[in-house]
């Protein structure tokens, strides 16, 4: 039975990673595939079926953790983006420079991505993108540069990549401890695919100016102020969780609270039709509702999978046959450029225990870094990358050709600098 578990699971997963040639969500495979994983489990007889309940419910409890921290983090920046909040920082970029102007625009999407999240900051920045270049090569190379600066940018916060959320949430890492260790190789990994760039692209002249109507293009009320409460919410979060000890997701929903509250002040003068574009309830229409169900399923299957020993065996069986943990870590970062990195992690965690490897031990960090940058290599490796695809259309071989030998530059590059900087893993 424990084959056959496997077996699904193995084809569930490539269902997720082929989800564009066979044309099914991969959402549908995920939750197919965790309800199949838990379904032949308990009537396999390998436990107890109130033991085997239980378990489900132990590791549904831990995943609900990750999934309302999400919604609530992506329903303040749907509220957020509603009132033109980023405009405040797209509003001050001018410069026609190409190079300047590529260096601008990564340096925004790394610090912008380490407090909303990759995926959210790359649709913002190429939104960004559209209002500043005309549609073309140059453009595609910018949003390819949006990626990797995108998922560098979130590798070193805890609320800026779902994976190091994921692995914040579950106490393998702490705020400020993942935020100044993979801070420089983050920054590393994203400054020398730039360099490259900058002396192959040295030559290039400055961007042709685009005529934008601005005519319908009115900023509604309060801003400003709902950029300023988006943001502090989002940032008030490990601070809440210091102080209170509570899980992160109480932190998140009272900021939603705050920041919902705030938008029903600034728009209680207006009639129903004129309030609902700004409401809470139509930034939750607005949310990518299916990723948070994709989460569910795909870390269900791997709670499956845990809880019937199987990630612990493969983790012995790694240790064995590898032996060397800079190597296995290096390894499940390269993959995650395949594979999404959501379940890798979450394997990942269920293979090595906090018993064995404690909170901020090294293993932690250096997965954060090498899960959340190694999914720039290939444009379908990160949820970043997927969204930029369908919003530019950006082809699987031109972004293999054009922009993935500088994403796997800086990955390696950002590697070495933890290693050199903090130490061995296996130490």
């Amino acid at each position: 039975m424990l084959s056959l578990i496997t077996l699904v699971f193995i084809l569930g997963y490539a269902a997720i990673a082929f989800e564009h040639p066979i044309k099914i969500n991969k959402t549908a495979s995920a939750l197919l595939t965790g309800v199949l994983c838990w379904t032949i489990y308990v009537l396999s007889g390998l436990g107890e079926t109130h033991q085997i309940v239980e378990s489900l419910s132990h590791h549904l409890g831990s995943v609900a953790e990750i999934l309302f921290f999400l919604l609530g983090a992506m329903t303040i920046v749907e509220l957020v983006d509603a009132h033109h909040g980023f405009k405040v920082i797209t509003d001050r970029i001018s410069t026609r420079n190409v190079m300047k102007l590529m260096w601008i625009i990564s340096i925004v999407t790394f610090f912008l991505s380490s407090v909303l999240d990759n995926l959210t900051t790359a649709i913002v920045m190429v939104s960004l993108l559209r209002k500043l270049l005309p549609a073309g090569e140059m453009r595609k190379l910018f949003a390819g540069i949006v990626i990797i600066a995108a998922n560098a940018g979130g590798a070193w916060s805890p609320i800026g990549d779902v994976t190091t959320t994921m692995l914040w949430i579950g106490g393998q890492v702490t705020t400020v401890n993942i935020m100044k260790m993979l801070f420089i190789p983050s920054v590393v990994s994203l400054i020398v695919p730039l360099l490259y760039l900058s002396y192959t692209m040295r030559n290039v002249g400055s961007l042709p100016e685009i005529a934008l109507s601005k005519a319908n293009d009115k900023t509604p009320d309060g801003s400003k102020i709902m950029f300023a409460l988006g943001v502090a919410s989002l940032l008030f979060v490990p601070i809440f969780k210091t102080i209170t000890h509570l899980p992160p997701y109480m932190g998140i929903l009272f900021g939603l609270a705050v920041v919902w509250i705030a938008s029903e002040i600034i728009h209680k003068d207006k009639d129903e039709e004129a309030r609902r574009p700004f409401t809470a309830s139509h930034a939750l229409s607005r949310i990518d509702s299916s990723s948070v169900l994709f989460f569910l399923g795909i870390l269900i299957s791997i709670g499956c999978l845990e809880s019937t020993g199987m990630l612990s065996g493969l983790a012995h069986w790694m240790d064995e046959k590898i032996g060397n943990m800079e190597l296995i870590v290096s390894a499940i970062g390269l993959a995650s450029a395949v594979i999404d990195n959501v379940p890798l992690v979450a394997a990942s965690m269920g293979m090595y225990s906090l018993e064995n490897f404690p909170s901020d031990h090294k293993l932690w960090e250096m997965m954060a870094y090498c899960a959340g940058t190694g999914g720039s290599i290939l444009i379908i490796g990160s949820a970043a990358g997927v969204a930029v695809m369908g919003m530019e259309k950006i082809d699987f071989i031109w972004y293999l050709k054009r922009i993935s030998l500088l994403a796997l530059l800086g990955y390696i590059s950002g590697t070495l600098t933890y290693l050199l900087v903090f130490g061995m893993v296996s130490h």
